[in-house]
Formats: structure tokens, sequence, C-alpha cells
């Protein structure tokens, strides 16, 4: 299995059953997207590009109405498949209080593995290694609802995690969230990518996040606009921002200084690499 996600050639449309006749809206159009396992995919696009819908596609939420989906090599048109599907890809969605269905941490972490029908002893070896995963261990015998917005995104991630799946596809699990919780939430995303291996699918509006990934696919209109690394994508600048799209703060000071005659590399998308080449700037003109 060369690729763990593959769609290929996927058009899906909306139909709005109230209209009369039914109206249909085309949100993606012939899209082909493949993820390796082990792959950390940042997904960018504005609102009604089609990214959620695409992500939707790869946990057979939605079922194109042409092209084929597959997941670990299963077909996500075949209903056999989709408990294997969702066991394989997980997601994780923008608000944890809509995943979020115990009164308990460790019960809504066990709920999915409880309607699998997994041993009990399984379960509580599960639970424990996935709340201890996310940090979130000590609280497994709170209520969730007092829980902070980072936290709870990060007990979703565990009831995800209990799961044993090969990937987890994210769908913006930082937009409702404070700078605090979006980075305890990035942490955790990183070190199950890094430590364990998880293919991770993030969609975000957040260029900084998306700079964490080892590539970035950017939706524009229900088709793929562009396809490549953090620094391939982000150097574009103008092409990002002709549709409607931001870069990296340190990416945008650059590109602008660049713009005044100051020479800076056009790749610049962490606060490190920007802070060490205005370092041999200021240092070279001081020469």
């Amino acid at each position: 299995m060369e690729f763990f996600l593959d769609a290929e050639n996927v058009c899906f449309s909306y139909v709005n059953d109230a209209e009369e006749p039914p109206s249909r809206t085309e949100v993606l159009k012939d899209v082909t997207l493949r993820v390796k396992e082990g792959e950390f995919l940042a997904v960018l696009g504005h609102n009604g590009s089609g990214k959620s819908t695409l992500a939707k596609c790869f946990n057979a939420i939605n079922l194109p109405d042409s092209g084929t989906v597959t997941v670990a090599g299963l077909r996500t048109d075949d209903e056999e498949n989709l408990i294997p599907i969702r066991s394989n890809a997980g997601m994780v969605f923008q608000n944890p209080d809509n995943q979020i269905v115990a009164t308990i941490v460790e019960e809504d972490v066990a709920f999915a593995l409880e309607n699998m029908g997994v041993e009990p002893s399984e379960i509580r070896r599960r639970v424990d290694e996935a709340l201890r995963t996310v940090g979130m261990y000590e609280y497994r015998m709170h209520a969730p609802h007092k829980l902070s917005g980072g936290q709870k995104q990060r007990v979703a991630i565990a009831g995800i995690l209990a799961m044993k799946p090969k990937c987890i596809l994210l769908d913006e699990p930082t937009a409702m969230l404070d700078p605090k919780g979006r980075d305890e939430v990035m942490s955790t995303i990183k070190m199950l990518n890094r430590e364990q291996g998880v293919t991770i699918v993030l969609i975000t509006h957040y260029m900084e996040e998306a700079a964490q990934a080892d590539r970035i696919v950017v939706i524009d209109g229900g088709e793929t606009l562009l396809d490549g690394t953090p620094k391939s994508i982000f150097s574009q600048v103008e092409t990002m921002k002709n549709i409607g799209l931001d870069v990296p703060q340190v990416t945008e000071l650059c590109y602008r200084l660049k713009k005044a005659g100051y020479d800076l590399p056009g790749d610049i998308i962490t606060e490190e690499e920007c802070a060490q080449a205005l370092f041999e700037l200021l240092t070279k003109r001081g020469e």
C-alpha cells in the first residue's frame, strides 16, 4: 500500500432537498490527493473552499459523486468497510463539546470502545494509555465541562487515540481555543506524529500551525491549487494573498522588507529563521 489516504478524481456536491427542484452545489471538483502513512499534512483554504468536505470524504462521512476514496486500502463506498475505515482514520472536529458525550473524562474516552465491544480490561488499558499520551490522565475523573478548551480538545483526541487509529483527521481543532490551548493541542499533534508515527491531516486557518507540517495542500474553489513543502508554499506570498489567504507573520515581515530592498531569503517561515536572517543582515550592514 503506497498511500494510506488516496482520493482520486473526487467530485462531491451538496444537495438541498428543501428546494423544488432540489438544488445541487458542487464543492469538490476532480480532486486528487494522496497521503503517505506517517505524513503530517496541513490543508489550507478559505471558508467554503472544500477542505472540510474533503476530510469528511476520508472518514466516509461524505461519499463522492464520482471518483474513488480509499483509506488503508479500503474503499469508502463499500458499506462493509465503514467501521474499519473509521477505526483507521479518526476525526476530531472544531468544537470539542460536540464530541464529548459523557459526564466523566475517562468515561468519554471509553465510549467508542464500549460500543465496539472491546473487553473491559482492554478498555481500561487503552483509556489510561490514551489519557497519558495527551497529558490528561490526572483529569480522568473530572467533569469535561469544567475543563479548558484546550483540555477538552485533548480529551477528544484521546477518545480517538483509544481506538488505535493509524491516522487522525483534524478539522480546525484549535479554531475555538486561546493561544495556550492552541499550543497544547499542536504539541499533542506533533508528538503523535513524530513519536508514534500517526498520520496527521490538519485543516487549519492558522498559518503558523501549517508551517509545522511536512507538507501543505492549498484548496481553492474545490480544486487543489498548491501542493508542496511549507517553505515552497509560503514563499508564494502573492499567490496566497490573491486567493485570500495569509502567510506566517515572519514570512510577511521578510517579504515586505525584501520588497523594500533588503537582502533577505524568500522562504523564511519560523521566528528562529527570521531572527537569524535579520541578525546576519544587520551584521553585514554594520561592517
